[in-house]
């Protein structure tokens, strides 16, 4: 057993160090002795280094350079799922950390400290046993031609000025993620709270901890204590939704003990411009927020548009009457949505993507119009190919013996590639509670009254041609970013393997496959919390869960989610403390 250890290790440095392998040999032929010059000097340490420098060349000119671009969940998750060592990996991010960005509303409220759903990257790299190396650096622009990003330093400028440099690649992954969408609503730059990072949610707490504070001095007029105790979320989806109920909590159970003369001025407010908050929820969770939230004393107003945010009022055009309405206000969290940051924009505009939300990816996440360029995240979307699009090259690929017609065994055999090239298909059959192709290929026979074993051109288009209805883009959410991180991951972990044996669908423009499968998001469900120790969860099967029990759930699911074991002790700690103690309302 010793020996066919020792004779595969010494196999393997052959073949991976081919150079030094040459020299040893040319030692062994020589006796193990030195070989001499005519003057008298020794070759053989000028040919060890030789060597040695002609094998570092080999094994850096092998290493392809990827450059990611983010820290957030997406760039996170493909960094932590990477494991080939044939990549020379540089991370680039203004945060030296990855945040557990569920989490933020309860950090608003000191439920849970700022630092336990925070991992240092460097902590999170350090583990793979891989070539990463992190730079804290802010990309301002990305070159596509001459595959080149350009960074700054986000460094304090009393450490010596914003030091920029720049960085080639072979591959570029840019997981930017994204900014809070304003839409131009003027004031809301200059007056009102965000909730996008661990910064924001420190901000906003001590935001509430000072209106309190404030309308605890004695010279304040009543309607100045209720100005400065009024408390406005702009958006009911789940981040405004969880924040709102977290704040609540604040106030009823902490808050009103410590100023216990306030508690009749508290006043929080839910703007949504729809007609229900949490609208990607099942009707059953909505109507339950919506009714929980009147009962706590939340003022819920639906069809309200913000058109303005002056420093002491908020104005609301209400879209049943048309009315506009100004609101005085102590603290604003706005909380309406995504739009892409300026340098995505930029580079947008660079490869000819103008007048989009976010960057276009084919299914594979490789942005379309860029060769080496990949983006997932919150700043990118999967622009997925229509089969209409397609059905003639389709159809001219399963009819493999040119009859113009598709029979039985032809039609079977391109299912698989069919349903696996566009996934609008596999959609489409679970909406319409269809097994699988065969009972597609039935009911449109039993429609048409077409009772013929073979499909001809019309016929197959007419099969398919709902089923591009189904297409949607994924939403902007943590657990879509982790997936597609790890797919990308997984295709970088075997790219050598697949370019020889590709695994892919067929190629329907083109000859032979897809060297990787597209990315498929798979959906795992979503919990709104709602205070008072209840959650909604909806689960995948149509299965919804709201109270006590859901809440036990979501503290489960989170913990396990969490990236470390270190954040785990650390949230969970948290939440035991809170339990005991209450949260802290301390100003630091």
């Amino acid at each position: 057993m010793a020996w066919n250890s020792f004779y595969n290790r010494a196999s393997k440095a052959y073949h991976d160090h081919p150079n030094i392998s040459k020299l040893l040999l040319v030692l062994a032929a020589s006796g193990g002795g030195l070989v001499a010059s005519t003057n008298g000097k020794s070759l053989y340490p000028s040919a060890f280094a030789d060597a040695v420098h002609q094998d570092d060349d080999w094994r850096k000119k092998k290493k392809k350079k990827v450059v990611v671009l983010g820290t957030g969940w997406a760039g996170t998750s493909f960094l932590k799922n990477l494991k080939s060592s044939s990549y020379d990996v540089h991370v680039i991010s203004p945060h030296n950390y990855f945040a557990f960005t569920p989490l933020l509303p309860s950090v608003t409220c000191g439920t849970v400290e700022a630092r336990s759903i925070v991992e240092p990257i460097r902590s999170i790299t350090k583990k793979k046993g891989l070539s990463i190396e992190f730079r804290e650096a802010e990309c301002y622009k990305i070159d596509a031609e001459n595959k080149k990003v350009f960074c700054r330093s986000t460094q304090d400028t009393n450490l010596g000025g914003k030091e920029e440099f720049s960085v080639d690649y072979d591959y570029l992954i840019v997981a930017m993620g994204a900014k809070s969408n304003t839409f131009n609503t003027p004031g809301v730059e200059e007056n009102a709270h965000f909730l996008k990072g661990v910064e924001d949610a420190q901000r906003i707490r001590q935001s509430v901890i000072d209106c309190f504070e404030r309308a605890s001095l004695p010279n304040l007029s009543e309607e100045e204590k209720k100005r400065t105790l009024h408390f406005v979320i702009v958006g009911g989806g789940p981040t405004g939704v969880e924040f709102a109920a977290e704040l609540h909590d604040f106030a009823a159970e902490d808050l009103a003990e410590l100023y216990p003369s306030l508690k009749e001025y508290v006043k929080i407010t839910l703007l949504e411009a729809g007609d229900h908050i949490l609208n990607m929820f099942d009707k059953r969770i909505t109507a339950f927020a919506e009714d929980k939230f009147q009962r706590d004393g939340i003022n819920l107003k639906t069809g309200s548009m913000v058109v303005k945010v002056t420093d002491k009022e908020i104005s609301t055009k209400e879209r049943a009457t048309g009315e506009f309405v100004s609101v005085p206000y102590g603290m604003v969290v706005w909380s309406t949505g995504i739009g892409p940051r300026p340098q995505v924009v930029d580079f947008m505009k660079q490869i000819g993507q103008t007048n989009r939300r976010a960057l276009a990816t084919d299914e594979w996440l490789r942005v379309e119009g860029c060769d080496g360029v990949y983006a997932f995240g919150d700043c990118a979307t999967i622009n997925q190919r229509k089969v209409m699009e397609d059905i003639a090259v389709i159809f001219s690929k399963a009819d493999t013996d040119n009859s113009g017609s598709l029979a039985l065994q032809e039609f079977q055999e391109a299912v698989k590639d069919i349903c696996e090239r566009y996934p609008q298909v596999e959609i489409y059959l679970k909406k319409n509670k269809m097994k699988n192709f065969a009972a597609l290929l039935k009911k449109s026979q039993s429609d048409t009254q077409n009772q013929s074993t073979e499909l001809d051109i019309e016929s197959f288009t007419s099969l398919l041609s709902e089923v591009d209805a189904q297409m949607k883009n994924l939403p902007a959410t943590a657990q879509v970013a982790a997936q597609q991180g790890e797919y990308l991951a997984t295709c970088f972990n075997k790219m050598e393997q697949c370019e020889k044996y590709p695994e892919g669908p067929l190629r329907y423009r083109g000859t032979g496959r897809h060297r990787f499968r597209p990315f498929r998001y798979k959906h795992f469900g979503q919990f709104a919390p709602l205070g008072g120790e209840q959650t909604a969860a909806q689960l995948p099967g149509d299965w919804i869960s709201i109270g006590h029990s859901s809440q036990w759930l979501w503290y489960s699911v989170y913990t396990s989610k969490l990236v470390s074991w270190r954040t785990r002790v650390l949230v969970l700690s948290d939440w035991g403390r809170r339990f005991i103690f209450g949260r802290d309302s301390s100003r630091i």
